[in-house]
């Protein structure tokens, strides 16, 4: 793939994770709307704001590997894959540390669903993207 493809898959890429995350947005916004769960207003905030820093990151990240490095494109989808996982135990503690015990379980589950859309939208984009090579 050249520098111009890789850069229109790596936009594609994250306009795709900016999406999908508003998706879960309006999703979890609307089952605090209609439930009788506490308030998740700060839980999507910040889980909104996680998936889009990871999603454009990685973005980014990844344009530069296959465009410079692409013998460690596999190097990248391991090593981006190990920090999402320390970036969102990172995000967890420091929630945990600032709101609580109380307030964990509705941010957990809330972070969940944006973290598990997430793997899937990276899963699926670059499965799709490595069969068309």
């Amino acid at each position: 793939m050249d520098a111009k493809e890789t850069g229109r898959q790596s936009n594609r890429y994250w306009v795709q994770g900016v999406a999908l995350t508003l998706v879960v947005l309006l999703i979890v916004g609307l089952l605090d709307r209609f439930t009788s769960l506490d308030s998740l207003a700060v839980p999507m905030i910040i889980s909104a704001l996680f998936s889009v820093v990871v999603v454009v990151t990685e973005a980014l990240v990844w344009r530069f590997v296959a465009v410079n490095h692409p013998d460690s494109l596999p190097t990248f989808f391991m090593a981006v894959s190990g920090f999402r996982l320390l970036l969102a135990l990172a995000t967890m503690l420091v929630y945990y540390l600032t709101a609580g015990q109380a307030a964990m379980m509705p941010f957990f589950l809330t972070f969940a669903a944006f973290y598990v859309m997430l793997l899937i939208h990276h899963s699926v984009f670059f499965a799709r993207l490595s069969n068309r090579s």
